[in-house]
């Protein structure tokens, strides 16, 4: 009985929770670009557009198994390794942002590229605001890098800040509630995971809360944006 006592220790929760994470976070991501993109060629679908896409779907997989080694570089207690790597980390997050964005540049203001029924111009906000959140979190996990709470809690709101685009290629449920599923889902996700370690750690962790809320808040708010009058005067300055 001792032994299962402490099976669900506030650390032993925390190990796994991020097992979870980094194994469910590199099989999302698969389901969604199962048939765009990698199994693309056993599927009558349309190619990426440019080699700028294809660098933006690389480093991207490169990020997922990035964020799954450290994981589990963690629980090996290979401590040492895992701040090494953690460098490499920012190298591939800023090419990740820098990319990300050239990307959603050249498909949205340069190949007027979009959602059917959403003018290009409204949805480049979309990318935008997911790589300003990204990069507010990363950096935040940078920062709190010697705080192993606040820092792997961080790690992981990034996971969940990029499963938005993920859901979004998983349609499972009618168009009219996509908008809801694309950022309800995630937003449900990081939640559970904010009251799992509440509730074993008996601790309120506020910036793990303050992640959450970033994210939350920044949904509507990039809704609100892509319509108005000076988002859409700025994006037909900056359109080539």
């Amino acid at each position: 009985m001792a032994v299962n006592a402490n099976v669900l220790t506030p650390r032993a929760a925390d190990r796994k929770l991020f097992l979870i994470v980094a194994a469910g976070f590199p099989l999302l991501v698969l389901a969604g670009y199962f048939r765009t993109y990698y199994f693309s060629a056993f599927f009558d679908v349309k190619p990426l557009a440019t080699r700028l896409a294809h660098a933006h779907a690389i480093v991207m997989s490169v990020w997922v198994l990035y964020f799954t080694a450290q994981t589990f570089l963690i629980r090996a207690k290979n401590v040492k390794l895992h701040m090494t790597m953690g460098w490499v980390g920012v190298a591939l997050a800023i090419t990740a942002i820098v990319v990300g964005m050239a990307a959603a540049y050249d498909a949205h203001l340069v190949r007027n590229s979009a959602p059917s029924g959403i003018d290009p111009h409204s949805f480049f906000v979309i990318p935008c605001a997911d790589m300003t959140v990204f990069a507010i979190l990363f950096g935040a996990a940078i920062y709190y890098r010697k705080r192993p709470a606040e820092h792997k809690s961080l790690m992981l709101l990034t996971v969940v800040n990029f499963l938005s685009p993920v859901f979004g290629r998983l349609p499972l449920v009618p168009p009219q509630y996509l908008l809801l599923w694309v950022y309800g889902v995630p937003d449900l996700m990081a939640l559970a995971c904010f009251g799992w370690y509440t509730w074993k750690h008996k601790k309120f962790n506020k910036v793990f809360a303050a992640g959450i809320l970033l994210m939350i808040v920044s949904q509507p708010i990039r809704v609100m944006v892509a319509g108005s009058q000076a988002w859409l005067a700025f994006t037909a300055w900056l359109a080539p």
